[in-house]
């Protein structure tokens, strides 16, 4: 940190008390479409960028419980291998999500 910073903690969960301009400021933003907000001064990333690019090491999908018919012979081979099968087989459906996605 330099001289000049400003450290400053927040809640997410308790954000502080918008004044009315920073309310007003911020309702202006909203209302310009994106061809009339200046981002002259943000540099454009180019494809080496999306090509380096990795997920945020830190992002944690939400799980859900849920019930799912798997034939008994799929699920007796996840199993054998070990603990953790119903990783597994979530690891699976994501591999094949994602491999769609890219389609």
């Amino acid at each position: 940190m330099s001289a000049n910073d400003v450290k400053v903690t927040m809640d997410p969960q308790n954000p502080p008390v918008l004044s009315d301009d920073q309310k007003a400021e911020l309702e202006a933003l909203k209302a310009k479409t994106d061809a009339e907000i200046d981002t002259s001064y943000i540099p454009e990333l180019s494809d080496d960028f999306w090509r380096k690019a990795v997920r945020n090491p830190f992002y944690k999908p939400k799980k859900a419980s849920t019930t799912v018919r798997i034939d008994a012979d799929v699920l007796a081979w996840l199993r054998a291998q070990g603990p953790g099968y119903q990783t597994r087989i979530n690891a699976i459906l994501r591999r094949e999500m994602e491999d769609t996605l890219k389609r």
